[in-house]
């Protein structure tokens, strides 16, 4: 989301034509979202007394996973999030950015590599009960995900269907602009 956010500015600032009239730094018409895989990131993986005393060998691989990959890849992912979310609350434009992501998934669910039947259904499930929930942002205190503060409580259903109207609109104006 924020390599996409970086390449639009580049296309804005080089004036390119799909992007007129918008104006450098007009970052409130931008709409951004954010769909994750989901994560792990609540499920305690590892234990901070066995931690301590791992050599580099354990940090790159334990008892079958990657605790510095795993650490990392986390930890960007918030950091992007985070990011993402204060630029979009500081320009008064929280609404434009949706980002939809289980934290909570457990096991199998949370593995990128385990493409059973049985699995792939269960990741549907997770899917179908995501697009039920209201819309979440980042506490920027904590970066913990905590239901979004507005008057109505949208769900992430309603919010993509919002973002596919406002997209629709867009491309109506642009095509009635675009000469024949």
């Amino acid at each position: 989301a924020l390599v996409a956010i970086g390449e639009v500015s580049k296309q804005i600032f080089k004036q390119d034509p799909d992007f007129f009239p918008i104006k450098p730094m007009d970052y409130g018409r931008f709409l951004v979202i954010s769909l994750g895989t989901g994560s792990s990131k609540f499920e305690e993986k590892y234990d901070a007394q066995k931690a301590k005393s791992w050599g580099v060998l354990d940090w790159l691989l334990s008892s079958g996973s990657t605790p510095l990959v795993d650490i990392f890849t986390r930890a960007s992912a918030d950091m992007v999030d985070i990011h993402i979310a204060s630029v979009f609350k500081a320009l008064h434009s929280e609404q434009n950015y949706l980002r939809i992501q289980d934290d909570k998934l457990r096991g199998t669910l949370s593995s990128v590599d385990v493409a059973t039947k049985d699995n792939l259904e269960k990741l549907v499930n997770v899917g179908e009960m995501l697009l039920k929930k209201p819309v979440s942002r980042a506490n920027l205190e904590t970066g913990q995900m905590v239901p979004a503060c507005s008057d109505t409580e949208e769900t992430n259903e309603e919010a993509l269907k919002r973002f596919a109207k406002l997209l629709s609109d867009e491309k109506q104006i642009r095509q009635a602009r675009s000469p024949k």
